[in-house]
């Protein structure tokens, strides 16, 4: 209900939206239930009475930030074949953490709190990075079968090293965005060893 009591429908998708944009506008520090709550156009107490605190709303919103990312990423391999494995790589990169993806990381690193509940429910099997490098693992062992990626190449290792570089490079980002050109050169590099033709 909104403060004239007006129902306020998708209410928690609404919340995170506002999170989203105060996390890349304010950082970590700005994430209070007020001004999440002010941002969202609702009264403060409705965040309360949809989460117990704002501990477990700011754990819901990165989970929840983790799973759009896992859809995301669960798309890729339907795109075998087509363009360049750099380019597909670097198209995925970029739409995964979402614009607040550096922010994401930094709420995380900034809230003990929050980053002890993630960590109680990724082990009841949360989505997160490594559903994204199993989506990883998927594109390039279907790469692999049309021939786009060597035989020999060492897939799950290259999905794992790929996922570590996005996230490297989300961490050492400049004003908390992605430039296409230097993913795409490292992703490409990553890539350049296990494929038979140029990619």
């Amino acid at each position: 209900m909104s403060p004239r009591g007006v129902a306020i429908p998708d209410l928690r998708e609404q919340l995170f939206r506002a999170a989203d944009q105060v996390l890349v506008r304010d950082g970590p520090s700005g994430l209070s239930g007020r001004a999440i709550t002010r941002q969202a156009g609702c009264a403060t107490g409705l965040l309360y009475n949809h989460f117990g605190d704002l501990d477990e709303f700011l754990a819901q919103f990165v989970l929840d930030r983790a799973r759009l990312a896992a859809e995301r990423a669960a798309e890729l391999p339907a795109r075998a074949g087509e363009g360049t494995l750099a380019d597909n790589l670097t198209d995925a990169a970029l739409s995964i953490p979402g614009s607040s993806g550096l922010a994401m990381i930094a709420l995380v690193q900034a809230q003990p709190s929050v980053a002890a509940r993630l960590r109680r429910t990724a082990a009841g099997g949360a989505q997160g990075l490594q559903t994204i490098e199993h989506a990883f693992l998927a594109y390039l062992e279907a790469e692999k079968e049309i021939g786009r990626v060597a035989p020999h190449a060492d897939t799950e290792a290259l999905a794992l090293g790929l996922v570590g570089a996005i996230h490297h490079l989300w961490l050492t980002a400049t004003g908390g965005a992605l430039e296409r050109k230097r993913v795409r050169r490292v992703l490409a590099a990553l890539v350049a060893g296990t494929t038979p033709t140029r990619s």
